[in-house]
């Protein structure tokens, strides 16, 4: 079983232990539920430090008052279990008490302007104020080296990015590819909400990303490709919150810009998916 600690005074008396020892740090934030796409945080990481830590915190501050937070699901044995088959260090399993030591109500809030007032910040008003606000304590109890966060949460990632900068944490962040299932569907936590219809039809969020990129590279406008990706999901089921092409920065795409990212969140009844495709607009040559 993984060495689990509950208590801060605990984790940084381990931690100052391997900084003693000269001992580079890495930390895989989560929210628990672990999968194979947390896992691949934990791998990507053990090339490049000595120990890992993982957080498992289902974290108040990130979700908005109709949200999920009640039923997020919660698994620590079972994340234990995988954490220690991934060859993970240390287990971080904190309290909210140990993370908001003042209280909900009393806490120091990051908040990182303008890249989250777009996308899923608009959607999700307060979301990525949480976000900055438990990563930044977690970067200040593990101090870590170097942190792994996965790709499918794109605009999560550029936040973290934008927080680090300007705060000047002496982090490197590591960006990791996402994970997917065989059939393309991004892994996700919230996957297993998902019912058989419609979990047989979520991966179209991904086919639809594709066939955006395709049309893109073929010539098509931003607007149109868009459009036709809303259209798609919408006849499939999804009721779609937005798909949209940025730059890679998440600033708005313009049409000689070569790289791009397309970005999309829709609901399959109650759960909400998220995905995202990058891709180079190199021009599909047209068929003679």
């Amino acid at each position: 079983m993984i060495d689990t600690v509950h208590d801060l005074a605990a984790l940084r008396t381990r931690i100052a232990g391997w900084k003693r020892a000269g001992l580079r740090v890495g930390l895989v934030p989560t929210m628990g539920n672990l999968h194979a796409g947390h896992f691949s945080l934990v791998e990507a990481l053990r090339a490049r430090v000595d120990r890992v830590v993982a957080s498992v915190f289902v974290n108040p501050t990130q979700f908005g008052p109709n949200e999920d937070f009640a039923r997020y699901p919660r698994t620590p044995e079972q994340d234990a279990q995988g954490l220690a088959a991934a060859s993970c260090d240390l287990l971080w399993l904190p309290s909210v008490e140990a993370m908001y030591p003042l209280g909900l109500h009393n806490t120091v809030t990051v908040r990182v302007p303008g890249i989250t007032e777009v996308l899923d910040g608009a959607h999700r008003p307060g979301h990525f104020d949480g976000v900055a606000t438990v990563v930044a304590r977690l970067f200040n109890q593990v101090q870590p080296d170097v942190a792994a966060f996965g790709r499918k949460d794109y605009q999560q990632l550029a936040v973290i990015a934008h927080m680090i900068a300007d705060l000047a944490f002496p982090v490197e962040l590591l960006p990791v590819a996402i994970a997917r299932e065989a059939d393309g569907l991004a892994m996700s936590s919230r996957n297993q909400y998902l019912d058989a219809d419609a979990r047989a039809r979520a991966p179209g969020i991904h086919r639809a990303l594709c066939a955006l990129r395709d049309a893109m590279q073929a010539g098509q406008p931003a607007a149109e490709a868009s459009a036709h990706a809303i259209a798609t999901l919408r006849d499939a089921g999804f009721e779609v919150d937005y798909v949209e092409v940025r730059a890679p920065d998440l600033s708005p795409h313009g049409e000689a810009q070569p790289a791009a990212v397309a970005l999309a969140a829709a609901r399959l009844g109650t759960t909400r998916l998220i995905d995202n495709l990058e891709f180079s607009l190199r021009r599909t040559p047209a068929a003679r």
